[in-house]
């Protein structure tokens, strides 16, 4: 259960200055929003939000890390992305002029995340004073549409090892960290997210990861990956 904090946004913790989506407004200017800000604590499991919720709230990654799912009418679950401090989440709502629901749930993979969100009045309010910050707004949409088209391409013209390089590098950038034997990507995913956001069977995967390690590429340990040679994942990925 998330915890919210409604008066817990300082000026020197303004997490709007620390984002590309308001990189076009001053400090002065993004910290008229503070008033409207809310802060929610979680710990891992817990949900920010469900498939389903018709509330038009726009969220900030500011802690942690979270896994936005889908889950079908039989119970199943598809792990759809993986999102680090600093990104956006929840937008499609804010921006549906119908004002659908949540086309995916939102999952604290950790404890201590947190997040900062404004309700869509505020939102646009604010917005109506500072119109050219419309512009980052559209570039962080069109960057997540690019990437969705990508990884549609991915699934259609590439084949498992090259997807699973492509996606081992991602969280790599991402969330890796430098170690002496190489960079250890603590991705925290179970054997089946893994092979969700690669786009295959568990056992495909598994497969993939066996061959990437018994070449010298990769270590696996336990829901880490420790990358020896970059170098060769970024020429498998684009085979």
């Amino acid at each position: 259960m998330g915890v919210d904090k409604p008066n817990a946004i300082h000026d020197e913790e303004n997490i709007l200055l620390h984002t590309a989506l308001f990189k076009q407004v001053s400090p002065e200017e993004a910290e008229e929003l503070i008033p409207h800000m809310r802060r929610s604590a979680y710990l891992k499991g817990d949900r920010i939000f469900n498939e389903g919720d018709t509330d038009h709230r726009l969220y900030l990654l500011e802690q942690g890390r979270v896994k936005l799912i889908r889950t079908s009418q039989d119970d199943r679950v598809q792990l759809l992305s993986i999102h680090a401090p600093g990104e956006v989440l929840g937008e499609i709502p804010v921006f549906d002029p119908h004002g659908g629901p949540r086309t995916a749930s939102a999952v604290a993979m950790m404890n201590g995340t947190s997040v900062v969100w404004l309700e869509h009045d505020a939102l646009f309010a604010w917005l109506d004073q500072h119109p050219r910050v419309a512009i980052d707004m559209l570039q962080v949409m069109a960057a997540r549409l690019r990437g969705n088209n990508e990884r549609i391409s991915e699934l259609v013209f590439m084949d498992v090892p090259a997807r699973l390089a492509k996606t081992l590098l991602n969280l790599a950038t991402r969330f890796g960290e430098p170690i002496e034997e190489g960079l250890k990507v603590p991705h925290d995913l179970t054997q089946e997210e893994l092979a969700q956001l690669v786009g295959s069977s568990r056992e495909t995967v598994n497969k993939a990861l066996m061959d990437f390690a018994n070449r010298g590429w990769i270590a696996r340990d336990g829901r880490s990956i420790i990358i020896y040679q970059p170098g060769m994942l970024i020429r498998r990925s684009k085979r």
